[in-house]
């Protein structure tokens, strides 16, 4: 009972937070509870009876958590994880508090958490994780981390604290290196793309130095085709046909992701048919790919977070959809930060918008993309946009930057995550 009155002190600042700022202040009893009890996080991750396991690295980790929560249900395991995908250690703490006992206890077998690089890396120390999946290793928040090296050292000190298994994307060279310097130490995991994948993907998948090398079926899982929303993967020989939440390799490469990390959980209890199954049936995550309707229209929510996942989500859209609106923010600081995006396959945009509507503008017109109107007020541009009849090619789609994804939900009151797979 040594948390009991941290607990209680987190629980009262969560009902005066969420009091003030309705659907706010989430991570503010984590910060509170940290601070008068700084061993409650670590202890309470470290004290599931079938482990803690990690997600992380620079991109899908929320996407691929989800669905190993789902993967991991489907075999019959009480999961305990960070639904609202708060991934640093005050987030990660709040979450814990909504089901933690006074004792600090979670019914469940098994804690499956996203974390961010950067904070897993400073609370790694206190934790024992049974399994660590490492995603990949990207350009991204480079305000953050400097650069690529710096994110896979990160990852690495994260990953030595693994006491069974760490799963290891095999296309990201940063990553292979990390996994021959723990071997021996601790079991690794590989799984990849075939080369017929990576081929379609002729910009490459985002990482910051590509693999030269692919995987072999006798080596790990295999992403083996793509189209899409659905996909195929090769689990120990075995041929499955995979649905995807949102088109694209980059979410194909996050299913496999989860794949791969389940079994490893589960050992000789994975079942991959249930497995694929029950990622096929699930939801996007917030805002990743979201098909919606609205004001009865259907709408698809592109979400783009760094220069990689902006340039897949473009090549990825349906060839001639011809009603667009892009809206980047004021979390997009510096916009020369998306310059290396070739946004020039998007051919015409009916609405640029938002915060940094003007700088976006022009990157599309020095790419080509035929910009019929630019509106910074992020509201009036989604009335307007909404308003207009059907497209004749594809779906209405939004591409939006994190600032103006919440934005956005807010003024279309879309406060939580409705969309189904279509």
């Amino acid at each position: 009972m040594r948390y009991a009155p941290a607990i209680l002190v987190g629980r009262v600042v969560r009902v005066l937070a969420r009091w003030r700022k309705p659907g706010g202040g989430s991570a503010v009893p984590g910060l509170v509870v940290n601070t008068i009890a700084p061993g409650f996080l670590s202890r309470t991750l470290n004290g599931f009876p079938g482990g803690l396991v990690i997600v992380t690295g620079s991109s899908g980790k929320s996407t691929t958590t989800k669905m190993l929560v789902a993967a991991l249900r489907a075999h019959g395991l009480g999961v305990f994880t960070n639904e609202s995908t708060a991934n640093i250690s005050q987030g990660l703490t709040s979450a814990l508090l909504e089901q933690a006992s006074l004792a600090g206890r979670i019914s469940g077998d098994v804690a499956v958490l996203e974390m961010d690089e950067g904070h897993g890396a400073l609370i790694s120390g206190s934790l024992k994780p049974r399994v660590v999946a490492l995603t990949n290793v990207m350009v991204d928040q480079i305000d953050r981390f400097h650069d690529s090296e710096m994110v896979a050292a990160m990852l690495g000190k994260i990953a030595s604290r693994a006491t069974g298994t760490v799963v290891v994307n095999a296309d990201d060279q940063h990553l292979v290196d990390l996994a021959s310097r723990l071997e021996g130490a601790v079991a690794v995991s590989r799984y990849g793309v075939s080369a017929d994948v990576l081929a379609a993907n002729p910009r490459g998948l985002g990482y910051s130095v590509t693999a030269g090398n692919r995987l072999s079926p006798a080596e790990g899982m295999l992403l083996t085709t793509v189209d899409g929303r659905d996909a195929t993967v090769l689990v120990d020989g075995a041929s499955y046909d995979l649905g995807l939440p949102a088109r694209g390799t980059h979410y194909a490469v996050d299913a496999l992701t989860a794949l791969s990390t389940a079994q490893a959980v589960l050992g000789e209890r994975f079942d991959p048919a249930v497995a694929v199954a029950a990622i096929s049936a699930i939801p996007p995550v917030f805002g990743r790919g979201e098909i919606v309707t609205v004001r009865g229209r259907k709408v698809e929510f592109v979400l783009v977070q760094n220069p990689a996942s902006f340039q897949l989500n473009v090549d990825s859209l349906a060839a001639g959809t011809d009603q667009i609106l892009i809206a980047i923010g004021s979390d997009v600081r510096d916009p020369s930060y998306f310059w290396p995006v070739d946004t020039s396959g998007l051919g015409r945009v009916l609405f640029a918008s938002g915060s940094k509507a003007l700088e976006i503008a022009l990157q599309l017109a020095y790419d080509d993309v035929a910009v019929e109107r630019i509106e910074p007020d992020l509201g009036r541009a989604l009335d307007e946009f909404l308003a207009l009849p059907d497209p004749r090619i594809g779906l209405k789609t939004i591409i939006f930057s994190a600032d103006s994804m919440r934005r956005t939900r807010a003024h279309l009151g879309l406060v939580s995550n409705k969309a189904g797979r279509e």
